[in-house]
This record gives C-alpha cells, sequence and structure tokens, in this order.
C-alpha cells in the first residue's frame, strides 16, 4: 500500500520556526516531483512548494526568502523548513505528488496543522 504521512506541526509564534516532514512509501516516490499544499480556514488548497527529483524548487511568491523546501531520496521523506512564520501561514499543510495524486492514486493524508499565534 503507498501512502504518504505528514507530520511537524504545531503551534509557533510569529517570526518562529517549524519544519515539517512528509514520509512516503514505496520507492517511486524517488522519481516524482512532491509539494507541499496547504489549506487555511475558508479558503482554497494551494501549492506552496514543490521539488523535483533532481531538487530543483519552487515556491508560491507568499513564503519565497523564508520556506525551504528538500528532500531525502534514500529516506523517500521531503521537508518543509518554514522561518519567519506569520499568522498567515496558519493552514493544514498537506505532502503530495505534483500535480496532486499521480497516475490517479489519492495521496492525500490527514495533514498537520500549523498555527501561528501569540
Amino acid at each position: 500500500q503507498v501512502y504518504i504521512v505528514e507530520s511537524g506541526g504545531g503551534l509557533a509564534q510569529p517570526g518562529g520556526s517549524l519544519r515539517l516532514s512528509c514520509a512516503a512509501s514505496g520507492s517511486i516516490f524517488r522519481l516524482y516531483t512532491m509539494a507541499w499544499y496547504r489549506q487555511a480556514p475558508g479558503k482554497q488548497r494551494e501549492l506552496v512548494a514543490s521539488i523535483t527529483s533532481g531538487g530543483n524548487t519552487n515556491y508560491v511568491d507568499s513564503v519565497k526568502g523564508r520556506f525551504t523546501i528538500s528532500r531525502d531520496n534514500v529516506q523517500i521523506t521531503v521537508y518543509l523548513q518554514m522561518n519567519s512564520l506569520k499568522p498567515e501561514d496558519t493552514a493544514v499543510y498537506y505532502c503530495n505528488t505534483d500535480p496532486p495524486n499521480y497516475h490517479g492514486i489519492d495521496y492525500w493524508g490527514k495533514g498537520t496543522l500549523v498555527t501561528v499565534s501569540s
């Protein structure tokens, strides 16, 4: 069974940092472009950052310079280092392929909640 599990969320103060982890089962994920998405209350899910199998990265403008996506293809894990957090970063963060659900497989997990508040 192929699955993705996110972890690392929690409560952070504005200006603080968190590191999210995404563990993927199955060596096939080493070949995929992976991404972090987020969904804030009352808003649509958006792509935050993506990383190709070769390590090329892309970010939504609102997190450029603050977030860093990386991957470990040995452990099949994708990370999102979030620095200088803002209240508007509050959301449930999900990990998936980019585009989501490669080959029609539903990889959406439960996500991990990030709350930025003083």
